[in-house]
C-alpha cells in the first residue's frame, strides 16, 4: 500500500505546478526530468517488489466468467499503448513540441479516437485484472494503476492548457478524453491511414507474447482454469 501510494502520489505531486515550476527553476528542465524519472522508477520498482513479496490474501472470489476479461480487454489495451508509443504524442512527456511545431498535424492516428490512448490502455489493464483477481495485493496494485491512469488524463489536460494556452485549444477541440467522443460529435474523423494495419497487428503480437510469458513472470496462467 505504501509503495503504491508513493508511486501514484509521486506522479501527481512532482507534476503539480506548485512543485514542478520551482524544481525546474532550480534544477533546469533536464535536471527535473532526471529527478522525476529516478523518483518514479524507484517507487515503481519498490511497488513491484512489494507486490511479489506480499502474502496471498483473497478478499473476494471472482466469478469464473470474469477470468476471461483480460483475454478480451488486453488486446485493446495493448493497441492503445502500442499506438501511443509509435505515434507523435502531444500528451506525453516533452510532447508539447508537436503542438508548437506542427499543430495542424497533431491530431492523427490513434489520437483521433482519444488523446490519451496510453492511459486508457493502462486503465483497461488495471480493470481487467481487478475483475479476475481477488488477491489483496493485486487489488491494491491495480487500483493504484487505475487511479493514476484515469486521474492522469484530466491532470495532463489541465497542465497542457496552462502551459500552452491558445496552442492547446485546437488540439483539445479536435480530440477527446473519452474514446470516440470527438468522432461522435463531428469534431474529427477517424484517421485509419494514421493508425495503419501494423499497429493492431503489433498489439496482438505483444498480447500473445505477454500471455506466453505470464506464467514465468507473474507465476500464474493467464487462462481460466
Amino acid at each position: 500500500m505504501a509503495a503504491t501510494v508513493l508511486f501514484v502520489g509521486g506522479h501527481f505531486l512532482l507534476s503539480s505546478a506548485s512543485l514542478r515550476k520551482p524544481l525546474i527553476q532550480r534544477l533546469g528542465g533536464s535536471g527535473f526530468l532526471g529527478l522525476y524519472t529516478l523518483s518514479i522508477l524507484t517507487a515503481f520498482l519498490w511497488m513491484l517488489f512489494s507486490y511479489h513479496q506480499a502474502p496471498a490474501l483473497n478478499v473476494w472470489l471472482p466469478a469464473p466468467i470474469l477470468r476471461w476479461a483480460p483475454q478480451l480487454l488486453m488486446p485493446i489495451a495493448f493497441f492503445g499503448i502500442v499506438s501511443s508509443l509509435t505515434t507523435p504524442n502531444p500528451t506525453a512527456v516533452g510532447g508539447q513540441k508537436y503542438l508548437l511545431n506542427s499543430p495542424q498535424t497533431a491530431t492523427r492516428g490513434i489520437f483521433t479516437i482519444t488523446r490519451h490512448p496510453f492511459l486508457w490502455g493502462t486503465s483497461l489493464w488495471a480493470f481487467s485484472h481487478l475483475l479476475t483477481s481477488g488477491d489483496a495485493a493485486a487489488v491494491v496494485l491495480m487500483t493504484g494503476i487505475a487511479v493514476l491512469s484515469l486521474g492522469g488524463m484530466h491532470h495532463i489536460d489541465l497542465r497542457r492548457e496552462a502551459e500552452l494556452g491558445a496552442a492547446w485549444g485546437p488540439y483539445a477541440l479536435t480530440t477527446s478524453l473519452i474514446p470516440f467522443a470527438a468522432i461522435a460529435t463531428g469534431r474529427t474523423a477517424i484517421d485509419w491511414r494514421g493508425i495503419a494495419w501494423w499497429r493492431p497487428a503489433l498489439a496482438l503480437t505483444v498480447h500473445l507474447v505477454a500471455m506466453a510469458l505470464h506464467p514465468f513472470i507473474i507465476g500464474v496462467s493467464p487462462f481460466p482454469g
